[in-house]
């Protein structure tokens, strides 16, 4: 007989690879940025180092446009600041939150 009821069957192992998703992303550049708060310049550095990061998963395939575009809007954004727009950045809760694009002054 080939019934056996306590035999496992075998599963291939198959595992996707873990991909971070916006969230993740987002919360380690501002843990980077928090990180140096009282000196932007650090601060900067490790951004653009960061930045190095995440184009090597986008072309890893890890890293979707959209994704990207977010990402690089707050990365220039802190690249660009001074010391007081750094800490206006870091205080913004919007500026951390997927999704966020800078609003277009009004004229």
């Amino acid at each position: 007989m080939g019934w056996w009821p306590f035999k496992r069957k075998e599963k291939a192992f198959e595992e996707e690879p873990h991909m971070r998703g916006a969230r993740m992303w987002i919360q380690d550049l501002r843990e980077i940025c928090e990180r140096c708060y009282d000196d932007y310049e650090k601060g900067q550095r490790q951004v653009n180092a960061m930045r190095d990061e995440w184009n090597d998963a986008r072309d890893r395939g890890e890293v979707d446009s959209s994704l990207l575009d977010g990402l690089e809007r707050r990365a220039d954004k802190l690249l660009h600041a001074d010391a007081g727009t750094w800490l206006e950045c870091l205080d913004n809760e919007e500026f951390w939150k997927p999704g966020w694009r800078e609003e277009a002054l009004e004229e």
